[in-house]
This record gives structure tokens, C-alpha cells and sequence, in this order.
């Protein structure tokens, strides 16, 4: 058996610095936007160095893709991994628009949805940052339109297949209502108002009700 490789320990320690600025900037983020995620406003908010944070992420644009990059791994392992434990159908569809609503609901972010918060920033503006971000509410869409078109392909909805993609629009709308809603009110009643939206819209497309029940959230 080999030995086991030396770790470099300034890069053990980088990493760990990287990680640290990171949730600071996720979360700045989400109530500022990218463009308000400066590398001063960092400093006073991570406690770091403009400097350290500068040599971190080579200026701004590579601490705003670096950060795009940090919120959608944890957007999917608050969403996405979760309901990967259910099989493929409705029931996945379920636990995934719940666990949508919640990543919300808690303010994983203090902005509440990353995506929602920082595409108004960069929708206009071309560019990495821009491309980054879209890539990821697409895939986000894809995702959510996949599970659909797998449970009518298991017979679990009885729309047609082509219809896959407007259902998952509109499942997503109903989060985005609520997550925006929320943000404006401070009230949880959105989240309780898009969870019944979204299983009148299943319902009528042909689910069962009983593979539902995660979308029985109260306020």
C-alpha cells in the first residue's frame, strides 16, 4: 500500500479561508445582489483582509462566479439530494418542491432564494457572471422537468409529454411567488398558499393525492 500523499497545509488552509469568505458571500449576496458584492464589503463582513480576500479570488469577477458557484452547491444539497431518496414520480416531485418552499421558508440565505435575488443583477449584463447564473436556474428548470416527464412516462400523471416543461414553469412560478411574497410581507402564509397551488396544479394534471403529503405545509 502506498503512503498516504502530504498535504500542502497552505493549501489545506486556503481552502478552509475560501469556504469561510464564501458563506459570507452567499449570503450578502442573496440581500444585496452580485454587483453589491464588493470585496470592501466582504472584508467588514468575513472579518478578512481586502487583500487575502483579493488574492483568494484575483478581483471581483472571480469572487462573484467563485460565489454563484458556492450557492448552487448548496442549493442542491438542500433540494435536489434530498428527494433523490424518493424513486422517480410524483412522490419525488413532491419532496422536491417542498424542499424548495423550505430553503426559502428558513432563509437558508438571508435573502431568501440566491437565484431569485441575484438574476434581476445580472439578467441584463452579459458575461460570465450572467452565463453562471443562467446556467444554473436552467439546470434548476431542467431538473424539475425531467421528474416530471419521468413520472407521466411511469403513468403517475396523465398529461401529455410535451407538457412536461410548462408543468415544471409553472410548479417553480409558485415557489418564486412565494419566495418574493415572503421577502415583502415576512409572513409564511406564501409558502402554505404556493405548496396548496402546487398540489391543485399535480391534482389536476393527474397525481394522486396520496403521494402529496409533503405539500401539506402550514404557515
Amino acid at each position: 500500500m502506498a503512503d498516504p500523499p502530504v498535504l500542502d497545509g497552505r493549501r489545506v488552509r486556503g481552502d478552509a479561508s475560501r469556504r469561510s469568505v464564501l458563506e459570507s458571500a452567499t449570503d450578502l449576496a442573496s440581500v444585496d445582489g452580485l454587483d453589491g458584492l464588493t470585496i470592501g464589503r466582504l472584508s467588514e463582513a468575513s472579518g478578512r483582509s481586502k487583500s487575502s480576500i483579493a488574492t483568494l479570488f484575483r478581483g471581483k469577477e472571480g469572487l462573484q462566479l467563485a460565489t454563484v458557484l458556492a450557492a448552487r452547491e448548496i442549493f442542491f444539497t438542500a433540494i435536489v439530494e434530498p428527494a433523490r431518496a424518493e424513486p422517480r414520480g410524483v412522490r419525488r416531485i413532491a419532496v422536491l418542491m417542498r424542499n424548495a418552499l423550505v430553503y426559502s421558508k428558513d432563509r437558508v440565505f438571508s435573502g431568501g432564494c440566491f437565484f431569485a435575488a441575484t438574476s434581476a443583477d445580472v439578467d441584463s449584463k452579459p458575461g460570465p457572471v450572467n452565463a453562471a447564473v443562467r446556467a444554473a436556474i436552467e439546470d434548476w428548470y431542467g431538473y424539475v422537468a425531467a421528474q416530471v416527464a419521468a413520472a407521466i412516462g411511469a403513468g403517475e400523471l396523465s398529461i401529455a409529454a410535451q407538457e412536461a416543461d410548462q408543468l415544471a414553469f409553472e410548479l417553480i412560478a409558485f415557489d418564486d411567488a412565494a419566495n418574493s411574497r415572503s421577502l415583502l410581507t415576512g409572513s409564511g402564509e406564501p409558502y402554505r398558499r404556493a405548496a396548496a397551488a402546487m398540489r391543485t396544479r399535480l391534482i389536476a394534471a393527474g397525481a394522486d393525492p396520496a403521494l402529496l403529503g409533503p405539500l401539506d405545509i402550514d404557515e
